[in-house]
């Protein structure tokens, strides 16, 4: 009895973080749908009374957002790839290789992720400004071409693989090159796939960056592009909210599909709870 009321308690509760984590989506969808009038009501209107479908092809009109859309596009992917290949290269090195000052070097670099990153916008703008490069691509992906937080959760799930592994393929003649590619990476393809995702998720939501350093539609992503419903005039809520969709929607379509293997990459790299 005491474990089927625990069990029924424990359902209760995640159900309630469900519903609370669900709310902002449910109320996003239901303003897109939504005349002006109906979104600014008091008390709130969960449920329009004139389903608005035109909101959403007003939305796509109001602003180029097919260019901001190959914008995220692009920025998330280069990005994306240039960060999973820099930390399996780092984290593989962390781990399995053995050189002159490893533990001081990994020491220094896991203390810089205590280092807020607002802090770096102004340096990171400055070299870019110099570099003329404000305004383009190379703006908004060269800073993120590395992090250490994915180096780090890639070098537990690494640490993870015996070392017996590791020296077996080297009598049998492999190179450390080959055993990474080969051996290493397919065994970690769980925690990959995790970073993998959580990065993609990162890079399309970013808005602080790519705001500063982006001047114009050219090279705007699809969350700066959000901007165009907010004038001096207000916010058109039911527009912003049906703009919004197309941005989350690519992000929980992902997640969806691979959600199984961003439990297990967090759990195998020892970040549960």
């Amino acid at each position: 009895m005491k474990k089927t009321m625990s069990q029924v308690l424990l359902y209760v509760i995640v159900s309630l973080g469900a519903i609370i984590m669900l709310l902002p989506f449910l109320w996003m969808i239901s303003t897109s749908l939504k005349t002006s009038t109906e979104t600014i009501k008091i008390p709130p209107i969960w449920i329009p009374k004139v389903l608005r479908w035109a909101n959403y092809v007003e939305a796509f009109k109001a602003a180029p957002f097919m260019r901001y859309f190959v914008n995220s596009v692009v920025v998330t992917l280069v990005t994306t790839l240039g960060q999973i290949v820099t930390s399996i290269l780092a984290a593989f090195a962390f781990a399995k290789l053995n050189f002159h000052g490893k533990n001081f070097l990994f020491s220094f670099f896991l203390g810089t992720m205590m280092i807020p990153g607002e802090m770096l916008l102004i340096p990171n703008f400055v070299t870019l400004s110099k570099m003329h490069l404000i305004n383009t691509y190379g703006a908004l992906i060269l800073p993120y071409l590395a992090s250490f937080f994915t180096v780090f959760m890639l070098k537990q799930s690494f640490q993870a693989v015996p070392d017996s592994i590791y020296f077996a393929a080297k009598i049998d003649g492999a190179s450390d090159w080959g055993f990474l590619w080969r051996i290493l990476v397919p065994m970690s393809k769980s925690s990959i796939t995790a970073v993998t995702v959580l990065q993609m998720i990162g890079s399309w939501n970013a808005f602080m960056w790519p705001l500063i350093v982006t001047n114009d539609a050219t090279a705007r992503t699809l969350p700066v592009g959000l901007q165009a419903f907010t004038t001096d005039a207000g916010t058109e809520y039911q527009l912003l909210m049906a703009a919004s969709t197309f941005v989350i929607i690519p992000m929980v379509i992902l997640y969806l599909f691979l959600q199984k293997y961003i439990i297990a990459g967090i759990s195998k790299s020892g970040l549960k709870g």
